[in-house]
Protein backbone atom coordinates (compact mmCIF):
# COMPACT_ATOMS: atom_id res chain seq x y z
CA UNK A 1 0.00 0.00 0.00
CA UNK A 2 0.86 3.39 -1.28
CA UNK A 3 1.43 5.96 1.48
CA UNK A 4 -0.97 7.95 -0.34
CA UNK A 5 -3.29 5.19 0.18
CA UNK A 6 -1.98 4.54 3.68
CA UNK A 7 -3.47 8.37 4.07
CA UNK A 8 -6.44 7.53 2.38
CA UNK A 9 -7.04 4.56 5.10
CA UNK A 10 -6.27 6.33 8.24
CA UNK A 11 -8.67 9.57 7.21
CA UNK A 12 -11.31 7.35 6.21
CA UNK A 13 -11.02 5.52 9.03
CA UNK A 14 -11.23 8.45 11.42
CA UNK A 15 -13.77 10.35 10.09
CA UNK A 16 -15.76 7.12 10.60
CA UNK A 17 -14.55 7.18 14.30
CA UNK A 18 -15.55 10.64 15.06
CA UNK A 19 -19.15 9.16 13.95
CA UNK A 20 -18.86 5.82 15.50
CA UNK A 21 -16.40 5.62 18.67
CA UNK A 22 -17.49 3.29 20.98
CA UNK A 23 -18.05 5.23 24.47
CA UNK A 24 -15.99 2.93 27.29
CA UNK A 25 -15.45 3.39 30.96
CA UNK A 26 -11.60 3.73 30.52
CA UNK A 27 -11.78 6.24 27.21
CA UNK A 28 -11.69 9.94 27.44
CA UNK A 29 -13.88 12.36 25.94
CA UNK A 30 -13.43 13.15 22.41
CA UNK A 31 -10.08 14.81 21.69
CA UNK A 32 -8.38 14.44 25.07
CA UNK A 33 -5.97 12.01 25.81
CA UNK A 34 -6.68 9.03 28.26
CA UNK A 35 -4.13 8.55 31.21
CA UNK A 36 -1.87 6.34 30.79
CA UNK A 37 -3.33 4.23 34.16
CA UNK A 38 -6.55 3.55 32.52
CA UNK A 39 -5.35 2.98 29.70
CA UNK A 40 -2.55 0.38 30.92
CA UNK A 41 -5.56 -0.78 33.62
CA UNK A 42 -7.95 -1.43 30.87
CA UNK A 43 -5.82 -3.41 28.43
CA UNK A 44 -4.36 -6.02 31.25
CA UNK A 45 -7.90 -6.29 31.84
CA UNK A 46 -9.13 -7.21 28.11
CA UNK A 47 -6.54 -9.53 27.62
CA UNK A 48 -8.47 -12.82 26.89
CA UNK A 49 -11.63 -11.00 28.61
CA UNK A 50 -14.76 -9.26 26.92
CA UNK A 51 -15.57 -5.50 26.63
CA UNK A 52 -18.70 -6.28 28.24
CA UNK A 53 -17.25 -8.26 31.28
CA UNK A 54 -14.43 -5.74 31.78
CA UNK A 55 -16.43 -2.68 32.67
CA UNK A 56 -18.09 -3.67 35.76
CA UNK A 57 -14.24 -4.44 37.00
CA UNK A 58 -13.04 -1.31 35.38
CA UNK A 59 -15.42 0.83 37.50
CA UNK A 60 -14.55 -1.24 40.75
CA UNK A 61 -10.76 -0.76 40.60
CA UNK A 62 -10.76 2.78 39.85
CA UNK A 63 -13.19 3.66 42.49
CA UNK A 64 -10.58 1.27 45.37
CA UNK A 65 -7.43 2.14 43.44
CA UNK A 66 -7.68 5.42 41.30
CA UNK A 67 -4.12 5.39 40.93
CA UNK A 68 -0.87 3.40 40.54
CA UNK A 69 0.22 4.53 43.77
CA UNK A 70 -3.01 3.38 45.39
CA UNK A 71 -2.67 0.09 43.72
CA UNK A 72 1.06 -0.68 44.10
CA UNK A 73 -0.11 0.00 47.98
CA UNK A 74 -2.66 -2.53 48.00
CA UNK A 75 -1.93 -6.35 49.68
CA UNK A 76 -2.36 -8.45 46.89
CA UNK A 77 -4.54 -10.66 48.13
CA UNK A 78 -7.54 -7.82 48.26
CA UNK A 79 -6.12 -7.63 44.39
CA UNK A 80 -6.22 -11.08 43.83
CA UNK A 81 -9.98 -10.91 45.41
CA UNK A 82 -11.19 -8.01 43.40
CA UNK A 83 -9.82 -9.41 40.46
CA UNK A 84 -11.57 -12.95 40.83
CA UNK A 85 -14.00 -13.86 38.05
CA UNK A 86 -11.51 -12.14 35.26
CA UNK A 87 -9.73 -15.64 35.01
CA UNK A 88 -6.08 -15.96 33.85
CA UNK A 89 -5.25 -14.43 37.17
CA UNK A 90 -1.39 -14.61 36.56
CA UNK A 91 -2.77 -11.06 34.96
CA UNK A 92 -3.45 -10.04 38.31
CA UNK A 93 -0.01 -10.82 39.98
CA UNK A 94 1.89 -8.88 37.01
CA UNK A 95 -1.02 -6.02 37.32
CA UNK A 96 0.55 -5.54 41.33
CA UNK A 97 3.88 -6.70 40.54
CA UNK A 98 4.00 -3.87 37.77
CA UNK A 99 2.26 -1.03 39.59
CA UNK A 100 4.77 -1.30 42.65
CA UNK A 101 7.75 -1.27 39.87
CA UNK A 102 6.30 1.66 38.61
CA UNK A 103 6.22 3.40 41.55
CA UNK A 104 10.28 2.01 42.30
CA UNK A 105 11.79 2.68 39.03
CA UNK A 106 9.59 5.20 37.41
CA UNK A 107 8.39 7.87 40.47
CA UNK A 108 5.12 6.52 39.48
CA UNK A 109 4.97 7.82 36.34
CA UNK A 110 4.25 5.26 33.26
CA UNK A 111 7.17 5.84 31.12
CA UNK A 112 6.89 6.48 27.19
CA UNK A 113 10.16 4.74 25.82
CA UNK A 114 9.10 1.24 24.36
CA UNK A 115 11.73 -0.59 26.10
CA UNK A 116 11.33 0.98 29.10
CA UNK A 117 7.29 -0.37 29.41
CA UNK A 118 8.26 -4.10 27.71
CA UNK A 119 10.66 -4.38 31.16
CA UNK A 120 7.78 -4.00 33.46
CA UNK A 121 5.68 -7.04 34.25
CA UNK A 122 3.16 -8.38 32.66
CA UNK A 123 3.47 -5.59 29.48
CA UNK A 124 3.91 -7.21 25.95
CA UNK A 125 4.46 -5.63 22.85
CA UNK A 126 0.94 -4.99 22.34
CA UNK A 127 0.31 -3.54 25.27
CA UNK A 128 3.25 -1.49 25.45
CA UNK A 129 2.17 -0.30 22.21
CA UNK A 130 -1.39 0.47 22.93
CA UNK A 131 0.03 2.37 25.88
CA UNK A 132 2.27 4.16 23.55
CA UNK A 133 -0.45 5.05 21.17
CA UNK A 134 -3.64 5.82 23.34
CA UNK A 135 -2.08 7.34 25.99
CA UNK A 136 0.62 9.65 24.71
CA UNK A 137 -0.29 9.39 20.85
CA UNK A 138 3.78 7.97 19.65
CA UNK A 139 2.87 6.43 15.81
CA UNK A 140 2.77 2.38 17.20
CA UNK A 141 0.80 -0.53 15.67
CA UNK A 142 -1.50 -1.89 18.81
CA UNK A 143 -2.80 -5.10 16.60
CA UNK A 144 -4.92 -6.94 18.99
CA UNK A 145 -6.88 -9.89 17.72
CA UNK A 146 -9.87 -7.16 16.13
CA UNK A 147 -6.89 -5.82 14.30
CA UNK A 148 -5.64 -8.84 13.27
CA UNK A 149 -8.88 -10.06 11.51
CA UNK A 150 -9.01 -6.30 9.72
CA UNK A 151 -5.87 -6.37 8.35
CA UNK A 152 -5.84 -10.04 7.43
CA UNK A 153 -9.10 -8.70 5.42
CA UNK A 154 -7.69 -6.05 4.25
CA UNK A 155 -4.32 -7.26 2.25
CA UNK A 156 -6.38 -11.07 1.71
CA UNK A 157 -3.83 -12.77 3.71
CA UNK A 158 -4.65 -16.62 3.34
CA UNK A 159 -1.56 -18.07 5.48
CA UNK A 160 -3.05 -19.41 8.53
CA UNK A 161 -2.37 -18.08 12.10
CA UNK A 162 -0.07 -17.64 14.15
CA UNK A 163 2.21 -18.17 10.88
CA UNK A 164 0.95 -14.94 9.53
CA UNK A 165 1.40 -12.62 12.46
CA UNK A 166 4.90 -11.25 11.24
CA UNK A 167 3.10 -10.27 8.11
CA UNK A 168 0.23 -8.51 10.03
CA UNK A 169 2.34 -6.88 12.30
CA UNK A 170 4.43 -4.84 9.24
CA UNK A 171 1.54 -4.30 6.96
CA UNK A 172 -0.56 -2.90 10.19
CA UNK A 173 2.43 -0.50 11.06
CA UNK A 174 2.63 0.93 7.69
CA UNK A 175 -0.72 2.65 8.20
CA UNK A 176 -0.82 4.01 10.90
CA UNK A 177 -0.62 7.63 10.75
CA UNK A 178 1.70 10.07 12.38
CA UNK A 179 -1.27 12.16 13.83
CA UNK A 180 -4.20 11.10 16.01
CA UNK A 181 -2.34 7.51 16.17
CA UNK A 182 -4.34 7.49 19.69
CA UNK A 183 -7.43 7.71 17.99
CA UNK A 184 -6.39 5.52 14.81
CA UNK A 185 -5.63 2.59 17.08
CA UNK A 186 -8.86 2.75 18.99
CA UNK A 187 -11.02 3.10 15.67
CA UNK A 188 -9.17 0.32 14.41
CA UNK A 189 -9.76 -1.94 17.10
CA UNK A 190 -13.68 -0.55 17.20
CA UNK A 191 -14.12 -1.46 13.43
CA UNK A 192 -13.10 -5.12 14.27
CA UNK A 193 -15.37 -5.06 17.31
CA UNK A 194 -18.66 -3.54 15.33
CA UNK A 195 -18.40 -3.78 11.89
CA UNK A 196 -14.89 -5.95 10.52
CA UNK A 197 -16.90 -8.88 13.05
CA UNK A 198 -16.00 -12.75 13.15
CA UNK A 199 -19.08 -13.97 11.53
CA UNK A 200 -20.79 -11.82 8.67
CA UNK A 201 -18.62 -8.88 8.56
CA UNK A 202 -21.12 -5.75 7.52
CA UNK A 203 -18.92 -4.68 4.87
CA UNK A 204 -21.56 -2.31 3.02
CA UNK A 205 -21.18 0.05 6.26
CA UNK A 206 -17.13 -0.49 6.25
CA UNK A 207 -15.17 2.69 6.00
CA UNK A 208 -12.50 0.63 4.46
CA UNK A 209 -14.09 -1.36 2.08
CA UNK A 210 -12.99 0.09 -0.97
CA UNK A 211 -9.47 -1.40 -1.40
CA UNK A 212 -10.49 -4.74 0.82
CA UNK A 213 -8.33 -7.31 -0.82
CA UNK A 214 -10.72 -9.84 0.98
CA UNK A 215 -14.19 -8.40 0.02
CA UNK A 216 -12.88 -8.04 -3.33
CA UNK A 217 -12.02 -11.99 -3.26
CA UNK A 218 -14.90 -12.67 -2.02
CA UNK A 219 -12.86 -14.44 0.99
CA UNK A 220 -13.33 -11.86 4.03
CA UNK A 221 -15.56 -13.75 5.99
CA UNK A 222 -13.25 -16.60 6.06
CA UNK A 223 -10.15 -14.33 7.06
CA UNK A 224 -7.81 -14.57 9.03
CA UNK A 225 -7.34 -18.45 8.95
CA UNK A 226 -6.09 -20.49 11.90
CA UNK A 227 -4.26 -23.75 12.18
CA UNK A 228 -6.07 -26.22 13.43
CA UNK A 229 -6.25 -26.74 17.09
CA UNK A 230 -5.34 -29.77 19.08
CA UNK A 231 -7.78 -31.38 21.21
CA UNK A 232 -7.25 -29.94 25.24
CA UNK A 233 -6.65 -32.95 27.58
CA UNK A 234 -8.83 -33.06 30.50
CA UNK A 235 -7.60 -33.59 34.34
CA UNK A 236 -9.81 -35.01 37.00
CA UNK A 237 -9.59 -34.33 40.88
CA UNK A 238 -11.56 -34.94 43.79
CA UNK A 239 -12.37 -31.45 45.21
CA UNK A 240 -12.80 -32.01 49.24
CA UNK A 241 -15.39 -29.34 50.89
CA UNK A 242 -14.93 -29.60 54.55
CA UNK A 243 -17.45 -27.66 56.80
CA UNK A 244 -17.32 -26.56 60.80
CA UNK A 245 -20.85 -26.92 62.90
CA UNK A 246 -20.98 -22.69 62.32
CA UNK A 247 -21.16 -23.32 58.37
CA UNK A 248 -17.59 -21.87 57.11
CA UNK A 249 -15.46 -23.57 54.81
CA UNK A 250 -12.03 -24.58 55.20
CA UNK A 251 -9.74 -22.53 52.21
CA UNK A 252 -6.26 -22.90 51.42
CA UNK A 253 -3.71 -20.56 49.67
CA UNK A 254 -2.12 -22.36 46.34
CA UNK A 255 1.56 -22.44 45.90
CA UNK A 256 2.57 -17.87 45.06
CA UNK A 257 3.43 -19.37 40.94
CA UNK A 258 1.65 -21.36 38.77
CA UNK A 259 -1.80 -21.57 37.81
CA UNK A 260 -4.01 -20.20 40.28
CA UNK A 261 -1.03 -18.83 41.92
CA UNK A 262 -1.70 -16.88 45.39
CA UNK A 263 -5.53 -17.56 45.21
CA UNK A 264 -7.64 -19.34 47.55
CA UNK A 265 -9.18 -22.69 47.25
CA UNK A 266 -10.98 -25.86 48.42
CA UNK A 267 -8.72 -28.11 49.11
CA UNK A 268 -8.33 -30.95 46.36
CA UNK A 269 -6.29 -34.15 45.30
CA UNK A 270 -3.48 -33.54 42.09
CA UNK A 271 -5.29 -33.21 39.12
CA UNK A 272 -4.37 -35.85 36.54
CA UNK A 273 -5.27 -36.99 32.99
CA UNK A 274 -6.94 -40.49 33.14
CA UNK A 275 -10.06 -42.01 34.81
CA UNK A 276 -10.50 -40.65 38.48
CA UNK A 277 -9.97 -43.02 41.39
CA UNK A 278 -12.14 -41.60 44.30
CA UNK A 279 -10.68 -44.46 46.41
CA UNK A 280 -6.92 -43.37 45.59
CA UNK A 281 -8.34 -39.27 45.52
CA UNK A 282 -9.39 -39.99 49.04
CA UNK A 283 -6.17 -40.83 50.58
CA UNK A 284 -5.35 -37.13 49.60
CA UNK A 285 -8.07 -35.65 51.73
CA UNK A 286 -6.77 -33.04 54.45
CA UNK A 287 -8.05 -34.44 57.26
CA UNK A 288 -9.42 -37.56 57.91
CA UNK A 289 -13.50 -37.55 57.78
CA UNK A 290 -16.65 -39.08 57.10
CA UNK A 291 -16.20 -37.67 53.12
CA UNK A 292 -19.35 -37.92 51.41
CA UNK A 293 -19.02 -38.36 47.67
CA UNK A 294 -21.78 -35.52 46.22
CA UNK A 295 -23.97 -36.53 43.01
CA UNK A 296 -23.10 -35.00 39.62
CA UNK A 297 -19.40 -32.47 39.55
CA UNK A 298 -18.15 -29.64 38.18
CA UNK A 299 -16.66 -28.76 34.93
CA UNK A 300 -13.92 -25.90 34.10
CA UNK A 301 -12.27 -25.16 30.74
CA UNK A 302 -8.80 -23.26 31.36
CA UNK A 303 -5.98 -22.48 28.42
CA UNK A 304 -4.34 -25.70 28.25
CA UNK A 305 -7.05 -28.09 29.29
CA UNK A 306 -10.31 -29.21 30.66
CA UNK A 307 -10.50 -29.85 34.43
CA UNK A 308 -13.76 -32.17 35.59
CA UNK A 309 -13.72 -32.24 40.28
CA UNK A 310 -15.71 -34.87 41.85
CA UNK A 311 -16.91 -32.80 45.08
CA UNK A 312 -16.73 -34.69 48.41
CA UNK A 313 -17.91 -33.01 51.39
CA UNK A 314 -17.56 -33.20 55.05
CA UNK A 315 -18.30 -31.62 58.37
CA UNK A 316 -15.37 -30.95 61.10
CA UNK A 317 -15.51 -31.87 64.62
CA UNK A 318 -13.56 -28.79 65.33
CA UNK A 319 -12.69 -25.67 63.95
CA UNK A 320 -8.93 -26.43 65.65
CA UNK A 321 -8.28 -28.60 62.11
CA UNK A 322 -7.77 -24.92 60.82
CA UNK A 323 -4.43 -25.17 62.36
CA UNK A 324 -3.18 -27.49 60.24
CA UNK A 325 -1.05 -25.47 58.39
CA UNK A 326 -0.07 -22.41 57.07
CA UNK A 327 -2.43 -20.09 54.88
CA UNK A 328 -5.72 -21.92 55.73
CA UNK A 329 -8.59 -20.87 57.00
CA UNK A 330 -12.21 -20.68 57.49
CA UNK A 331 -14.21 -18.51 55.88
CA UNK A 332 -18.30 -18.38 56.41
CA UNK A 333 -20.15 -18.25 53.59
CA UNK A 334 -21.18 -14.68 53.51
CA UNK A 335 -17.23 -13.82 53.40
CA UNK A 336 -16.21 -15.89 50.70
CA UNK A 337 -16.71 -12.60 47.92
CA UNK A 338 -13.83 -11.28 50.11
CA UNK A 339 -11.74 -14.37 49.17
CA UNK A 340 -9.62 -14.32 46.51
CA UNK A 341 -11.17 -17.38 45.13
CA UNK A 342 -11.05 -18.69 40.99
CA UNK A 343 -14.40 -19.21 39.11
CA UNK A 344 -13.52 -23.25 39.53
CA UNK A 345 -13.36 -22.75 43.70
CA UNK A 346 -16.88 -21.12 43.32
CA UNK A 347 -18.48 -23.85 40.98
CA UNK A 348 -17.07 -26.34 43.46
CA UNK A 349 -18.60 -24.79 46.41
CA UNK A 350 -21.68 -23.91 44.87
CA UNK A 351 -22.12 -27.25 44.21
CA UNK A 352 -21.85 -28.74 47.43
CA UNK A 353 -24.26 -25.89 49.16
CA UNK A 354 -26.85 -26.97 46.35
CA UNK A 355 -25.96 -30.58 47.34
CA UNK A 356 -26.25 -29.87 51.14
CA UNK A 357 -29.88 -27.87 50.51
Amino acid sequence: MTITHATKHAERLLAWYDRHRRTMPWRAPAGERTEPYRVWLSEIMLQQTTVATVGDYFHRFVKRWPTVEALADAPLDDVLSAWAGLGYYARARNLHACARTVIERHAGVFPEDEAALLALPGIGPYTASAIRAIAFDHPASAVDGNVERVIARLFALTTPLPDVKAEINVRAAQLVPLQRAGDYAQAMMDLGATVCTPRTPSCVICPLMKGCKGREQGIAEELPRRAPKSDKPTRRGLAFVLSNRDGAILLRKRPPKGLLGGMDEVPSSAWREGKLVVADALTEAPVPANWKILEGGVRHTFTHFHLELVVAHATAATSRLAKLSPGTAWVTLDKLTERALPTVMRKVIAHAVKAKS
